[in-house]
């Protein structure tokens, strides 16, 4: 890591490059350019260039280069003195920003921490090995974690975009990468904003002075519910059909389940007044975007800790806390050989950062353009999964309690407890803090879904959903193409340049050749291995759903994937073109050029492109345009 250069060294390190290029001798076709794009044949296409009107500004062939120019981000500095009146003229929509680093900090730590770390997190370790966990978990933060973490939001706040529109700057062949993150998150928001309703439903019933959920004297409670206090001086225990009152009250009080999915059975008004209130909540949390967002932030994203610290002190306090502790870090190094261990590492990773959901790169997209975004990442990233090893303390005291106080084995209990109507994919509880990723949108739950979701079967649809519409092969898929489009069509190099004239230095290198190499190529075989080992869905491993409805979870899987190739063909269909015409399009699309102007020089053809950038150093270096602003083909 080094300091910022200071004006007078920047300036000093652009007059030495563009001498450097100016200088560049040989007589092929290229070096010949570049000695003329240095030269007063360049400044001239310059002159030509700020001397045509925006509408006449259209190369040979017919084809049309010009694109909006870029979001300002409140750093409205003109590209040229001359320039300033055609800048007022075509004024770019200002986005707003945060007003202090805090209420980012807050935003993505409320975005990315939810219950995959209290409680999802805690049961992947016990599922795989205790402490022997924490290898491929530590592996897949390292090489798909933070490189992706980090590369959706430098992104965000290099181009001030949102998930969509960041990657129409980048490379327009790719804005279905975009469109992809965006479906998961509507569909993910269609189903997971029950969990708030389940959440409410709860709290209100809360308000007796003796819980419906703490004995088996209620309506609802069957023959074989058996209290916990009673559970030591009970003969009947031990019966396979026992069940405690906590767990009648979720299924035949709360859910009321009905035997499939094919019977939705009618609406459950309580819960759908629950789900209302719900999303009128998250309403008015975004509704004026990062300015009340900003300020919620400051409750949402820090009540939980608090709740975390009270639970954690509380539980380590109970008799037999130590006991469920040691069963939590335990390791079980032959774990390690089951590559289902390795599959739930990286899934974990990608669901508890809100990795692929294009969250990031709004919540980025909001900042000033020299945040040390770097540095935030990192720490962020650290905070999530350190969360996530603290609320495994917290969990496991209370269940190594639970166990002593009925009498059974820590795995039993804690297998009971976690798999009892907890969602598969947990993590995403934090989806309803979403942003809005272009506008603020209003209510955008379909009214067809309530009554699915809220009806006797709406269990079955909620993991239908969970299990296919947001499940981590989705994810997966998507961030194969996000690294292929940063590291090998972008340019790696190139994006850390970029990264280096917001923050003032290089990141560390290994990050690079994650995007290069490790990420897309671990990524990849984790969701071929997802394939391989596809099982049909299951409720409470008992119910088996019908052929239909995993036919309909395929097809939730598919809409956001398919997203991806079907935009690159259809780019690729509408621009008119040689390949090489098709190309240059593609380009000038994806650099926010103002202006473009295109000639034959020493032999070859070249692109002059006049960059409006955020960056007001760019902008004064424009007077003299760089080789870096030119496309040669």
């Amino acid at each position: 890591m080094g300091a910022k250069r200071s004006p007078a060294r920047e300036g000093e390190h652009w007059r030495r490059r563009r001498e450097s290029f100016s200088q560049a001798g040989g007589t092929s076709p290229f070096a010949l350019a570049m000695k003329s794009v240095m030269s007063s044949t360049f400044r001239s296409c310059l002159r030509v260039s700020r001397r045509l009107a925006p509408q006449q500004r259209r190369p040979q062939g017919g084809m049309d280069y010009r694109v909006p120019g870029a979001v300002s981000n409140g750093e409205t500095v003109p590209a040229h003195p001359s320039m300033e009146k055609e800048k007022e003229e075509d004024q770019t929509l200002e986005r707003g920003q945060w007003n202090n680093k805090l209420e980012y900090v807050l935003s993505v730590a409320g975005e990315i921490i939810g219950l995959g770390n209290v409680w999802r997190f805690p049961y992947l370790c016990y599922k795989n090995g205790g402490g022997a966990f924490f290898i491929p978990y530590l592996i897949f933060l390292f090489t798909c974690g933070i490189p992706v973490f980090f590369l959706e939001t430098a992104l965000g706040q290099y181009t001030s975009q949102g998930g969509v529109t960041a990657w129409r700057r980048i490379c327009p062949l790719f804005e279905g990468i975009g469109y992809a993150s965006q479906v998961i998150v509507v569909l993910l928001n269609f189903y997971y904003i029950i969990v708030l309703a389940w959440a409410l439903f709860y709290l209100f019933s809360s308000f007796t002075i003796d819980l419906p959920w703490g004995s088996c004297d209620h309506e609802w409670n069957t023959g074989n519910c058996v209290e916990l206090q009673k559970a030591n001086s009970t003969l009947n225990v031990t019966s396979e059909n026992a069940t405690s009152p906590v767990i009648e009250f979720w299924e035949r009080r709360v859910l009321k389940i009905s035997d499939g999915i094919q019977h939705l059975g009618s609406l459950r008004w309580e819960l759908a007044l629950c789900l209302l209130l719900a999303w009128i909540i998250c309403y008015f949390c975004i509704w004026k975007g990062v300015k009340s967002t900003g300020k919620v932030v400051y409750f949402t994203a820090t009540f939980p800790y608090l709740m975390l610290v009270v639970l954690l002190i509380r539980g380590v306090s109970l008799p037999g806390a130590s006991q469920g502790i040691l069963f939590y870090l335990y390791p079980d190094l032959s774990r390690l050989g089951d590559p289902q261990v390795w599959m739930d590492a990286g899934t974990q990773i990608f669901f508890s950062y809100a990795i692929c959901l294009g969250c990031l790169t709004a919540l980025g997209s909001y900042n000033k353009y020299h945040n040390n975004c770097y540095r935030d990442c990192v720490a962020l990233c650290f905070l999530n999964s350190g969360t996530s090893f603290v609320a495994g303390f917290a969990i496991f005291s209370i269940l190594g309690f639970m166990a002593g106080e009925q009498g059974v084995p820590i795995a039993e209990v804690a297998e009971s407890v976690c798999l009892r109507g907890e969602p598969r994919h947990s993590s995403c509880g934090h989806v309803p803090h979403h942003l809005p990723q272009e506008e603020p949108p209003g209510d955008p739950h379909p009214a067809g879904l309530r009554p699915l979701l809220s009806g006797r079967g709406g269990m079955y649809v909620f993991q239908l959903f969970d299990y296919y519409a947001a499940s981590g092969m989705c994810l997966l898929f998507v961030a194969i193409f996000e690294t292929l489009c940063i590291a090998w069509v972008y340019g790696a190099e190139r994006f850390y340049d970029n990264i280096e004239d917001m923050i003032g230095y290089r990141p560390w290198p290994i990050i690079k050749y994650c995007w290069l190499f490790i990420t897309p190529a671990v990524c990849m075989a984790t969701f071929l291995f997802s394939l391989i080992k596809y099982t049909p869905l299951t409720y409470n491993k008992k119910y088996v759903y019908p052929w239909w409805g995993d036919t309909l979870g395929w097809l939730l899987a598919l809409s956001s994937m398919v997203c991806i190739p079907l935009w690159i063909v259809y780019k690729l269909s509408t621009i008119k073109g040689s390949l090489r015409e098709v190309r240059l399009v593609l380009w000038d699309q994806g650099t926010g050029c103002a202006s473009v102007l295109k000639s034959s020089l020493a032999g070859g053809s070249f692109v002059c492109c006049r960059l409006i950038s955020r960056e007001p150093r760019i902008n004064r270096l424009n007077e003299s345009i760089s080789v870096t602003d030119c496309w040669f083909y």
